[in-house]
């Protein structure tokens, strides 16, 4: 009686456990590359809220300390200007403090992006919120803007006489301050670009 014989062939298994295990590794390596990436544009989101805070802070308080007072003044009279005296420059001062505030208030979501470079949704919450931020920052400093271009040529149309020949130091110091929240308005453009890139990249 003749014995059966089996083969059993065991090359095959261990060449697909190999290219599984091949592709795995492409794939953790792909996916630490655009991690570290990500890590990149997440530091750089960092530095420019930091960068962000210090201008907002600068402008805002710089835009609260206008005021001038003329060294000649009557018995009834005396001839003063500060950011009190007009209700663009008051916004001003508050919308930007409201600004600075949030940017602090962002930078522990921005801390976790940066450990977390591939987390969506503390992305998705600074876009969006950095773009409704960038609104109240640009009317705030289009806003102050307008009257600084006022108070230094005047508006023959209406009478509105420049008032920066008198109060030259009022009036630097609320152009220096609309400078610097200009930049803000910037720097938050780059953070939403940053915002856009890395949630684009996912």
């Amino acid at each position: 009686m003749a014995k059966e014989s089996t083969t059993i062939e065991v090359g095959e298994p261990s060449t697909v456990t190999k290219s599984t295990s091949h592709e795995k590794k492409k794939g953790f390596v792909a996916a630490a590359a655009g991690g570290g990436h990500k890590r990149g544009l997440a530091i750089f989101d960092f530095l420019l809220r930091l960068a962000a805070i210090g201008i907002t802070i600068g402008a805002s308080s710089v835009m609260f300390t206008a005021e001038e007072t003329l060294p000649f003044f009557t018995q009834f009279l005396q001839f003063q200007a500060g950011y009190d005296d007009f209700p663009t420059f008051q916004f001003f001062v508050i919308a930007i403090a409201i600004v600075a505030s949030y940017l602090v208030l962002a930078l522990p979501f921005s801390i976790v992006t940066i450990v977390r470079p591939l987390a969506v949704v503390p992305r998705l919450i600074l876009l969006i919120s950095d773009t409704v931020v960038l609104t109240l920052t640009t009317s705030a400093a289009a806003a102050a803007a307008s009257i600084v271009y006022l108070a230094h040529n005047g508006n023959a149309n209406t009478n509105w006489l420049p008032i920066c020949q008198q109060f030259g130091d009022f009036c630097q110091t609320a152009s220096t301050a609309v400078v610097a929240a200009s930049i803000s308005v910037v720097f938050f453009v780059l953070l939403i670009v940053i915002s856009a890139i890395a949630l684009k990249r996912h």
